[in-house]
């Protein structure tokens, strides 16, 4: 009987809230993400053995969102192994696509495989979420969701925790730009007012439903009018250096929408094809040159696996 010992995975990044959907929504990216390597191990715990790519991230799995899931998952299943999980950051913190959940959702699949899959998918989920909740202090699901799902998920609500696939548009493109600056989720939560105004939070349900609806018509122009965010994205775009003039460059080049990824300071734009998608890295391209400002630019299909597994499983 073949017993797994190792497993070898990717984790994508994701885009969350796309615009009007915040806390909602989410898709992940087909090339962008971190790798990870889980093995069993006779001990008891969690260790975290490597960490490449990323500066300052905590060894001590209590302090660090894989550790964290992974000892939430290990006492589920209460069992007296152990596992150790070396982690290859291809994305960096507080850069809005998704960093502390292609952890927490890469080590949940991992663990999932490694014990020949226990949990259900929304279990992987709620495990995933825990993650977050260290990384955030809000344990949201619009990054891990999409990240262990694949394609656009909706989280219908919270409790109980409802996630919905949402099929999308073959053609469908994201074109992400990075500026090398740092917000932190944390932060960026604690400057969002407490209340909405009715008029404001009834164009955002209409927003949110005719983004799904456009999703699922496979209707470009539906997604290209909904993709608007009249409550979370006037308030935080002013973290971010240059958000109005990648927005209105990307529009030009025809996007069918630009936002906000997660809380940034990435910015995203949706396209339909990859020709208008390369249009739009090159006016992102030169908006962020003139400003001085480091920062790097990913073109990406709609991922429609998820985390998955990568060769070399032992």
């Amino acid at each position: 009987d073949f017993v797994m010992k190792k497993v070898r995975i990717f984790a994508p990044a994701t885009v969350a809230n796309v615009s009007c959907g915040f806390d909602i929504l989410g898709f992940p990216l087909s090339n962008v993400g971190d790798e990870m390597v889980i093995r069993k191990r006779e001990e008891k715990g969690v260790r975290i053995t490597k960490i490449e790519g990323a500066e300052g991230l905590p060894l001590e799995a209590e302090k660090n969102v894989s550790g964290v899931v992974a000892l939430k998952m290990l006492e589920k299943l209460g069992i007296d192994q152990g596992v150790e999980i070396e982690i290859y950051k291809g994305i960096k913190a507080g850069s809005g696509i998704g960093s502390s959940a292609a952890s927490s959702a890469g080590v949940a699949y991992g663990i999932n495989q490694l014990f020949a899959e226990p949990f259900s998918t929304q279990q992987l989920v709620e495990f995933a979420m825990e993650g977050e909740r260290l990384a955030s202090g809000v344990a949201h699901a619009d990054n891990v969701a999409p990240a262990i799902s694949g394609g656009f998920t909706l989280v219908r609500s919270y409790h109980p925790l409802d996630v919905i696939a949402i099929p999308s548009p073959d053609d469908l493109y994201c074109t992400v730009i990075h500026p090398q600056i740092e917000v932190r989720t944390a932060d960026s939560r604690n400057i969002l007012k407490e209340k909405v105004p009715l008029k404001d939070a009834v164009q955002q349900w209409g927003n949110v439903a005719g983004l799904v609806a456009g999703l699922i018509k496979n209707d470009y122009d539906l997604i290209g009018r909904s993709l608007e965010d009249v409550i979370i994205e006037p308030i935080r775009s002013i973290l971010i250096p240059g958000f109005d003039k990648v927005k209105k460059l990307s529009v030009e080049a025809g996007a069918l929408g630009c936002g906000i990824s997660g809380s940034g300071p990435s910015i995203f734009a949706l396209s339909r094809g990859k020709e208008t998608a390369t249009r739009i890295k090159e006016a992102m391209n030169q908006a962020y040159k003139e400003l001085g400002i480091d920062f790097e630019l990913h073109l990406s299909k709609i991922c429609a696996s998820g985390v998955r597994t990568l060769p070399e499983n032992i």
